[in-house]
C-alpha cells in the first residue's frame, strides 16, 4: 500500500491574516444561533455539575496546544530561566515598595517582612516546579488546577492570573515612570497629568507608562529567545546595580537608624509583608516557559529554585541597607534608594541607582509580558475565552493576539490608576492562585481516580477542609483582633493535627517521575497557612475590589465560559472516539485516509496508513 499526504480539514487549513469574524471568537455549537445559546442557558446547571465534576488529564493539557495551529519553539534552558526569573522580579518592588513599607508599617524591620514573604514565595516555588516539570504547557497554574481541581476553580484561578499580570505590570510601568523622572531630575508629578474630574487615585494620567508597555509589547511579539537575551543583559546590569547599592550603601551605614528597629511591632511586620509580596510576584512566568523550555526535568528546578533563592537574599541584603542609610521616618516613597544617596552626600549615585532601577523594571516588563500572553493562550485553548487568543504565529512562535490584547488592557490600567491601589489587590490575586496550586499538588499526592479508595479520599478531603479552615481563621483573628492571642491557641493546633493526619493516615496515590517537592504534606500545608495569613493582613477596601472581580469573572463565565468550554470537551471527546475507531479499523486492516486533524494532531502529517503484516 502507499504512503500519500494530503491537505486536512478543519484544524488542518490554516487562515492567514487577521481574522475577526465571530467563529474567531463563539465557534462553539451553543453560539451558533439565538435557539442553540438559550438552549444552552437552559442546561447551565447540568453543564456547570459536569465541569466542577471533570478534571482534565496531564496528557489531555498536552493535547490541547495542537489548538494553537502552530508549536512554541523550544530554545530556553536552564540559564535562561534562571535570569527570566530574576528579570521577572526584581523591580517595582524592592525600589519602591521597600521605602513605603518601611515608613508606614515595619520600619527597619521591613528585612523580617521580606524574610516571611520569601519564605511563602519559596514554598510556592517548590509547588510549580512539580507540576511544570510534569506538565510542560505554557497554561502555568491555570493548567494545573485544571488537571487536579477542576475547570471552574482553573477558571476563577485564571481571571486572577490575568489580573494579577495586567495590575503587576501596570504598577511596574507607572514606577519605571517615577524612576525616569528621578534620572532627570524632577518629580514624578511633572510627567503625569492631572484629571480634576477623576476620582483620587485614579486622576494621575501617565502617558510615559503607556508608551514604554507598547515599546515592551513589539519586543514580546517578535521572538521569545530575543526577549530572553535582552532580559539577560539588563538583568545583568540590573544584578551590578544592586551590589553596588548594598555595598557603597553599607559604607554611608549608621547603626542609629536601627536603634528603633519594630516600631509597628509584629502586626506592622506581617502587615507589610503581606504587601511586599508583590515584590516576588512574577516568578509563576518562568513556569508558563516550560512548553518554550529544551529539558523541562532539569532546566525549571535550577531556573526557578535558583532565581528565588538568589531574590530573597539581595532583598534582605537591600533592605537593610536602605534603613541604615536613612532613618526609616524620612525615607521617600517614590524612589527610596535614589533619594537615600542623595541624603548621604552621594548625589552622583542616584542616577546609577536610578539607572539600574529602570533596567530592572524593565525585565520585569518584559517577562510579565511574555507570561501573560501564554497564560492567556492556554486558556483560550480550552475556549474558556475566545479561540482567537490562543493562535501562535507560525513565524515568531509567538501568541501574537493574546500579547497584544494583554498589554492593552496593561496600559490602560497604568495610565490611571495609582502604585498603592494596585500593590494591594495585587497581593490578593497572587497569594490566593498560590494557595489553590498548594492545594492542587496535595490532591495530585493523595487522590488519583480509581485508586484512591472512598475511605482515603474522604480522609484527604477533611484533612484538606481542616487545613484551609485552620489557616483562614487564623488570619481572620490576626485581622479582626489585635492583642488577643487564645484564639491562635486553637487554630494552630488545628492545622498541625490535619498536616499530621495526612501524612500518617492517606497513603500516596502517585509519586513524582521526574522532580518532586520534599517533605509533603508539610511544605505544601505550610505554603496554604502562610499565604492565607498574610491574607489577613490586607486592608477591607482591596478585597471589596477583588470581590467585584470576582463577580465579573463568574458572570462571563456563567453566560459564555462555561457553554464554550463545555462544547469544546464534548467535541475532544468526540473526536478521541472516533480516533479510537480509526485506529481500530486500521489494526483490523481496513486501510483509512486519516488526516492529521482527525487523528488529533499526533501525526506530523495527513497520510495513508497501511496495516501492518
Amino acid at each position: 500500500m502507499k504512503i500519500g499526504s494530503g491537505t486536512g480539514s478543519g484544524a488542518g487549513i490554516r487562515r492567514r491574516g487577521c481574522s475577526c469574524t465571530k467563529d474567531d471568537f463563539l465557534p462553539e455549537e451553543s453560539f451558533k444561533s439565538f435557539n442553540n445559546y438559550v438552549a444552552a442557558l437552559m442546561q447551565t446547571p447540568t453543564r456547570f455539575m459536569d465541569r466542577i465534576l471533570t478534571r482534565s488529564g496531564d496528557q489531555a493539557e498536552l493535547e490541547v496546544k495542537t489548538r494553537s495551529q502552530n508549536d512554541m519553539k523550544k530554545t530556553l534552558t536552564w540559564w535562561d530561566l534562571m535570569w527570566f526569573g530574576m528579570g521577572a522580579v526584581i523591580g517595582a518592588g524592592i525600589f519602591v515598595l521597600t521605602g513605603l513599607e518601611a515608613r508606614d508599617d515595619a520600619g527597619p524591620a521591613v528585612v523580617l517582612s521580606y524574610v516571611v514573604s520569601g519564605v511563602s514565595a519559596m514554598l510556592s516555588v517548590f509547588c510549580y516546579t512539580e507540576f511544570a516539570v510534569e506538565i510542560p504547557v505554557a497554561g502555568g497554574s491555570f493548567a494545573y488546577l485544571r488537571v487536579e481541581l477542576g475547570d471552574f476553580m482553573a477558571f476563577i484561578a485564571a481571571g486572577n492570573i490575568l489580573l494579577e499580570y495586567v495590575i503587576g505590570g501596570a504598577a511596574v510601568a507607572r514606577t519605571w515612570t517615577s524612576y525616569f523622572a528621578t534620572l532627570c531630575n524632577h518629580q514624578a508629578e511633572d510627567f503625569r497629568i492631572t484629571a480634576h474630574g477623576l476620582a483620587h487615585g485614579y486622576n494621575q494620567l501617565d502617558p510615559i507608562a503607556v508608551g514604554v508597555i507598547i515599546i515592551i509589547c513589539i519586543i514580546a511579539v517578535l521572538s521569545t529567545k530575543g526577549s530572553s537575551r535582552l532580559n539577560y543583559i539588563a538583568s545583568v546590569v540590573h544584578v551590578l546595580v544592586i551590589l553596588f547599592i548594598i555595598i557603597a550603601g553599607l559604607i554611608k551605614a549608621d547603626t542609629k537608624n536601627y536603634i528603633q528597629f519594630a516600631p509597628n511591632g509584629a502586626r506592622g511586620i506581617f502587615k507589610a509583608s503581606a504587601v511586599l509580596f508583590f515584590a516576588y510576584v512574577g516568578f509563576d512566568a518562568v513556569s508558563t516557559m516550560a512548553e518554550e523550555t529544551k529539558n523541562p526535568a532539569r532546566d525549571i528546578p535550577i531556573g526557578l529554585v535558583g532565581s528565588m533563592a538568589i531574590t530573597t537574599t539581595l532583598y534582605c541584603l537591600m533592605a537593610i541597607t536602605l534603613c541604615l542609610m536613612q532613618d526609616y521616618r524620612t525615607i521617600n516613597v517614590d524612589a527610596p534608594f535614589s533619594v537615600a544617596f542623595e541624603k548621604v552626600g552621594m548625589k552622583w549615585a542616584k542616577y546609577v541607582v536610578a539607572a539600574g532601577a529602570l533596567k530592572g523594571m524593565t525585565s520585569v516588563l518584559l517577562v510579565g509580558a511574555v507570561g501573560q500572553a501564554r497564560y492567556l493562550t492556554h486558556i483560550a485553548r480550552t475556549h474558556m475565552m475566545p479561540p482567537w487568543f490562543a493562535n501562535v504565529d507560525a513565524k515568531t512562535g509567538t501568541p501574537v493576539n493574546a500579547t497584544i490584547v494583554m498589554l492593552f488592557a496593561t496600559a490602560v490600567i497604568a495610565f490611571f490608576t495609582s502604585l498603592g491601589i494596585l500593590s494591594n489587590l495585587l497581593s490578593i490575586s497572587t497569594l490566593f492562585i498560590f494557595m489553590l496550586v498548594a492545594v492542587a499538588l496535595l490532591v495530585r499526592r493523595y487522590y488519583v481516580s480509581g485508586v484512591t479508595t472512598p475511605a482515603n479520599r474522604n480522609k484527604l478531603i477533611m484533612c484538606l477542609l481542616l487545613i484551609i479552615g485552620s489557616s483562614i481563621a487564623t488570619a481572620t483573628y490576626w485581622g479582626l483582633s489585635e492583642k488577643g492571642w487564645i484564639g491562635y491557641c486553637i487554630t494552630a493546633p488545628i492545622w498541625l493535627l490535619a498536616t499530621i493526619s495526612l501524612w500518617a493516615f492517606v497513603p500516596h496515590a502517585r509519586d513524582p517521575k521526574l522532580w518532586g517537592v520534599p517533605l509533603v504534606p508539610w511544605l505544601p500545608s505550610a505554603s496554604i497557612a502562610i499565604n492565607i495569613f498574610l491574607l489577613g493582613s490586607i486592608d477591607k477596601d482591596s478585597f471589596i475590589r477583588f470581590a467585584v472581580w470576582t463577580c465579573f469573572l463568574l458572570i462571563y463565565y456563567f453566560f459564555f465560559g462555561l457553554h464554550a468550554s463545555y462544547d469544546t470537551a464534548k467535541e475532544f471527546d468526540g473526536q478521541k472516539v472516533e480516533n479510537s475507531v480509526q485506529w481500530r479499523k486500521i489494526e483490523e486492516g481496513n486501510v483509512s485516509y486519516v488526516t492529521n486533524s482527525e487523528l488529533g494532531g499526533v501525526a506530523g502529517n495527513d497520510a495513508t496508513i497501511a496495516p501492518s503484516s
